[in-house]
């Protein structure tokens, strides 16, 4: 049983002899029945007393000078938190039927004359006393009760919380589990046919024939597994904002037929129609990234398109913001997918039909680079079967009074002696190779300080420096060939696997003039190296290399 405060009782009468009298009687009782009394000599008093403490009854003489009993009783239960409180009116008169009336109107429970008897003054308050008891046990349970309640219905809330936290995690994991499948499936399939081929070139009696098929097809399938090794580090930079992009102001327009024309050229859009309907906007934005969402969403709508079906492209300006749209008749997206289809593995669980394959990251990564360029991504279908519609807002900007002029190839009569640093055997004989066929007097080192011995003789004019080199890394092989007299004037261009902003930055404080993402695709890795030997020796370094750092092939 909860603790009870003890309850009070409260006696009101002018004669201080009756006070006296009515206290020192309650007194006898008070241990025996658990209450404390207080005696007030006016109903002003008494009114004061109510204002300060719960009473379970009181005693009120009806006869009092200034506010008689009648009076204080109805002034108590004016007041809401009194208004309960039973009151017992004491007089020395028998009062008729209008006064018990009276009384009884003003909140009388009960009459008591005096001279009063002791047995029933203890009777009566016992009653009134047990029942505040009561009462207040009651108060104490309802409050305690519904603190229970307040904590089971926030545990609830909380279980419920986690249980659909812990079916979203289920969901994703599924999905993980689902994408990692299809990720194998992705990289089997290239490099089955890449060992195929190379395994029938090597075949004796192999026809000519073949083996420019087979060479294709290896080039062919290695382009594709750069493609997914790019989709899943470009994803993986956008989500954690890592992405660097170098926006200069161009016209989406313009780019979009550009885009366009190489799809039609390779033949990537054969057997469906295209158009294409633009309007000149210009935007402040990376070309490269720009260039990789559009052609995302592309992809996205041949890979769902039946053959034959319609892609229209689009590009407006509305409201002050440039809108790309791209919508095609293919397969739709039920509605219960159409929230979801810019999330993460999403695509890779669902129910859309895959049998042109692909990892179903490419949405994901049009959101986050439309978000990075302070746009948005949506879609909408009416259903399955309905066709969708992709569309990308960017803000708009003013057309800039002059165009920037975008660094072309350089066509020189004399190349430049290249110095290659490679610890990867096959990979640094096959670049060497190439660039042999493209003319260039090539020698090579397998890690940083045979790097270093190679220049300091042979003093190239341009260095391909690996960055996960044995022995020194390329950042210190880059640092040692600025500090020495010999080689400070050399061109540098750093080749890694490492594509972050953090790693552009080291690659540029450590002294290079271009960083390239590896692979590294040869028609690009020419415009660099006639790009870097164009620019200016000294000073050019950080200018050559924010051009072509955030370039990737």
């Amino acid at each position: 049983m909860p603790k009870v405060d003890k309850p009070k009782i409260l006696v009101v009468n002018d004669d201080a002899n009756s006070l006296f009298a009515l206290t020192s009687l309650l007194a006898q009782w008070s241990a025996q029945e658990g209450y404390d009394v207080i005696a007030a000599r006016s109903g002003e008093e008494g009114l004061r007393q109510v204002l300060m403490h719960d009473f379970a009854v009181i005693l009120l003489d009806v006869n009092m000078p200034g506010m008689d009993g009648f009076e204080t009783a109805e002034a108590i239960h004016q007041r809401a938190r009194s208004a309960d409180i039973p009151i017992i009116f004491i007089t020395a008169f028998v009062a008729d039927e209008l006064d018990r009336l009276k009384a009884y109107q003003r909140g009388a429970v009960d009459f008591l004359f005096t001279p009063v008897i002791p047995q029933i003054l203890h009777a009566k308050i016992s009653v009134f006393v047990a029942l505040a008891v009561k009462n207040e046990e009651l108060k104490k349970q309802a409050r305690q009760l519904s603190l229970r309640t307040t904590e089971l219905t926030a545990t609830n809330k909380r279980l419920t919380r986690e249980i659909e936290e812990r079916k979203v995690a289920e969901r994703q994991n599924h999905a993980k589990d689902e994408f990692l499948a299809m990720l194998g499936h992705e990289l089997r399939n290239p490099l089955s046919a890449i060992s195929s081929a190379a395994s029938l070139i090597a075949l004796p009696g192999v026809s000519a024939e073949a083996v420019v098929r087979a060479k294709k097809i290896i080039q062919r399938q290695s382009r594709h597994l750069g493609r997914i090794v790019d989709d899943l580090l470009d994803l993986s930079r956008a989500m954690s904002g890592k992405i660097l992009l170098n926006r200069a102001p161009l016209d989406l327009a313009a780019l979009l037929e550009s885009s366009l024309e190489t799809y039609r050229t390779t033949g990537r859009s054969a057997g469906f129609s295209v158009t294409l309907e633009t309007a000149p906007g210009w935007v402040d934005g990376d070309v490269t990234r720009l260039e990789q969402v559009f052609t995302n969403l592309l992809d996205n709508a041949l890979k769902y398109t039946p053959p034959g079906g319609a892609i229209h492209v689009g590009c407006e300006v509305e409201n002050g913001e440039v809108v790309l749209s791209v919508e095609d008749s293919g397969v739709g997206i039920p509605a219960e997918l159409l929230p979801h289809v810019f999330d993460v593995f999403v695509q890779g669980s669902s129910t859309l039909d895959r049998a042109q394959g692909g990892l179903g990251i490419g949405l994901s990564l049009v959101r986050r680079l439309a978000e990075l360029h302070g746009g948005s991504a949506s879609a909408h279908s009416d259903g399955s079967g309905e066709g969708s519609i992709f569309t990308i807002r960017l803000p708009h900007i003013a057309r800039p009074s002059e165009q920037r002029q975008e660094i072309m190839d350089n066509k020189q009569a004399g190349k430049p002696t290249v110095l290659l640093i490679e610890d990867n055997d096959d990979g640094r004989e096959m670049m060497s190779m190439m660039l042999s066929c493209y003319g260039y007097e090539v020698r090579h080192a397998a890690d940083g300080l045979q790097g270093l011995e190679v220049a300091s003789a042979f003093r190239p004019d341009l260095a391909l420096v690996d960055i996960g080199l044995p022995g020194i890394d390329g950042y210190e092989v880059a640092r040692r060939l600025r500090a020495s007299a010999d080689t400070c004037g050399m061109k540098l261009i750093a080749l890694t696997g490492y594509g972050l902003a953090e790693d552009q930055r080291r690659v540029l404080e450590a002294g290079f003039d271009m960083h390239l993402v590896k692979p590294v695709d040869i028609d690009h890795l020419m415009k660099a190296i006639g790009s870097c030997s164009a620019a200016a020796p000294a000073a050019g370094v950080g200018a050559a290399a924010a051009s072509a750092a955030g370039a990737r092939p």
